[in-house]
């Protein structure tokens, strides 16, 4: 159990890259954007339930990590940095543009952590303050490319 829960945390040992691991972990979540926009088309409910399942998982996942690594919020673990990416794509059309934007902001967001993503991830034990810091991340990526392509800037 233990290699699984490594192995997923770490997004297929991705995050055992020595040098930014988070970075390599957001990137997996771009082809994962594409598959659950194909859900999307076949349905919104699966589509979210998929998304919430997903973050269940991570928040399970990355808290057994951090007990088999005895470390909180060690950097191998980057399933956070998968699901984050996913709320900061929620509900958008693919399309590389998005893609990159996300990717991008996302990052930049994941790393300052505005409120409350910073009191999240500083209060919250185990897994919850792991993963959901970076959902708040996404959220915040999600609404600012929103407002984006609100005023033009974005297609």
């Amino acid at each position: 159990m233990r290699n699984l829960v490594l192995a997923v945390a770490s997004a297929g040992y991705i995050g055992y890259i020595p040098v930014a691991s988070g970075t390599f972990g957001s990137l997996v979540g771009i082809p994962l954007f594409w598959w659950f926009d194909e859900v999307r088309a076949t349905s919104a409910v699966l589509y979210v339930l998929l998304f919430l399942v997903a973050v269940a998982l991570a928040v399970w996942v990355a808290g057994r990590a951090d007990a088999y690594l005895g470390e909180h919020d060690s950097h191998k673990i980057v399933i956070d940095e998968v699901v984050g990416y996913l709320a900061a794509t929620l509900f958008l059309a693919p399309n590389l543009t998005t893609a990159l934007v996300a990717f991008l902001v996302f990052r930049v967001l994941d790393v300052i952590k505005p409120y409350p993503a910073g009191a999240i991830d500083a209060r919250l034990p185990g897994g919850a303050g792991v993963v959901l810091d970076d959902v708040v991340s996404g959220v915040y990526t999600n609404l600012l490319i929103r407002v984006a392509m609100a005023v033009g800037l974005l297609a």
